[in-house]
């Protein structure tokens, strides 16, 4: 029977529920070891996790049938989603696994997969993982069964790769609030900073199994801002639960998302002739204020669907060295292979360095008001057969003029409409917003019947 059990980055769900079970995975590793289509045995695959309680049944699992199918595994442990890359590069695998449900709640897990460079898994990968799920996949004779070990000092590793990215930077004198999210960065966040230099305050770096982005993380920033002002810190950063989102906080104690730390970054990188092609990348969610201030500065953006598999295609597609989200993924593709929340806050922290100015004065971006309704719909109706939604967007986008936008778009894994506006007037942007939402609500329902 086909099972689909990929979503739009990799494997997720509720850990012991489907696909989210140690059965399945089992039987994903040994998918895995057949899908590699090079001819060197044995296989080599190196799997990282996060640090929720479940992860020991899905590496244990993975591992399992990987060996199974005569392919040896290394074993880092818990450590961040880019590290994971980094290390699958650097130490010849074919592949690498992450096992990480990201900044979801500790109950969630996931699967994660990477080419032996380092790059997420296509949608042809995936698929073809799902094909060999379909059929029995029959293990080697015992004499050929694989091994597992477990990497040396794999934190270590990685920490002195990500010092190198600013090259061994001093951070003497600066105070930093750190929040790891008691995830997979609870040790490697606070050694990388300490040993630049920078007196490091750390929070939430005592993972249990089940408190990782519990009232920790990107989604609660704002604890990490009182923290900055209670310690007189120069800055803060945020990581989520595999530390590939990043948001900073400023010495004042403002929040900067993903497209003020990108902003911060691209500038910097453009006036050191860094910048690939004087243009970043970043998706269509990107708030119109970052598009403008980008043109000030005569960066290009480039603009893709939403999530960071996508910003990583079109970084290497268009020879870019820079990309991100708001949401706080940020790549660095001359660095690294995917978001790296670690790496992209030492290049901020580099531009204050080479600047001499504080956090505050770098940042250049103030968001315009935004606003994003969702709502249920029975069917996703192809958006250019919804004439009276097409005219209300229409009215919309000239009632913003050139300082606003509209972005109409369906979830990718539900029957949700998503209806985003940004503009200088916040009144006017929930007004907008709000007509578009109802319109369109009212002629899908209408196209039901």
């Amino acid at each position: 029977m086909k099972q689909n059990i990929f979503g739009t980055d990799g494997i997720r769900g509720v850990a012991n529920e489907f696909p989210m079970t140690p059965e399945m995975a089992l039987q994903v590793g040994k998918a895995l070891v057949v899908s590699i289509k090079h001819s060197r045995q044995p296989k080599k695959i190196l799997i990282g996790k996060d640090t929720r309680v479940s992860g020991y049944i899905f590496e244990t699992a993975l591992t399992s049938g990987i060996c199974a199918m005569g392919g040896d595994v290394l074993l880092t442990g818990p450590l961040p989603t880019s590290a994971v890359a980094h290390l699958t590069q650097s130490m010849n695998a074919d592949a690498g696994i992450m096992i990480s449900a990201s900044h979801n709640p500790a109950e969630d897990n996931g699967i994660k997969f990477f080419t032996s460079e380092g790059y997420k898994f296509d949608k042809k990968s995936e698929q073809e993982i799902e094909d060999h799920l379909s059929s029995d996949i029959e293990g080697v004779e015992s004499k050929h069964l694989g091994k597992a070990k477990r990497v040396t000092a794999a934190d270590s590793r990685y920490a002195e790769y990500t010092k190198q990215t600013v090259d061994n930077m001093s951070m003497e004198g600066l105070k930093i609030v750190l929040d790891c999210a008691n995830g997979a960065a609870y040790k490697i966040g606070p050694q990388v900073f300490g040993e630049l230099g920078a007196q490091v305050v750390s929070m939430n770096v005592a993972p249990n199994g089940l408190n990782i982005n519990q009232n920790a993380g990107v989604f609660y920033p704002e604890l990490v801002a009182k923290r900055v002002l209670a310690e007189s810190a120069d800055l803060g950063i945020v990581l989520d639960g595999d530390a590939d989102r990043l948001i900073m906080i400023d010495e004042k104690g403002n929040i900067l998302d993903g497209n003020a730390t990108l902003a911060i970054i691209a500038i910097y990188k453009k006036k050191k002739g860094l910048l690939k092609n004087d243009t970043v990348v970043s998706t269509v969610m990107a708030n119109l204020s970052f598009c403008k201030l980008m043109e000030k500065e005569k960066i290009k953006v480039s603009l893709t669907d939403v999530g960071d598999k996508f910003v990583s295609q079109a970084l290497r597609e268009g020879g870019y060295s820079l990309g991100g989200e708001s949401s706080g993924h940020i790549m660095l593709a001359d660095l690294s292979t995917t978001a790296d929340g670690i790496v992209a806050a030492l290049k901020v922290i580099e531009a204050m360095r080479d600047s001499g100015k504080a956090l505050s004065s770098l940042n250049q971006y103030q968001a315009y008001p935004q606003v994003l309704l969702n709502f249920p719909v029975s069917k996703k109706v192809s958006l250019d057969k919804l004439k009276n939604t097409q005219e209300s967007i229409a009215r919309g986008e000239r009632e913003l003029k050139d300082d606003g936008r509209v972005l109409v778009r369906y979830s990718g894994t539900e029957n949700i409409a998503r209806v985003m506006v940004e503009g200088k007037d916040e009144s006017q942007v929930k007004s907008v917003a709000q007509k578009i939402a109802d319109t369109m609500a009212k002629e899908i329902e209408n196209e039901k019947n």
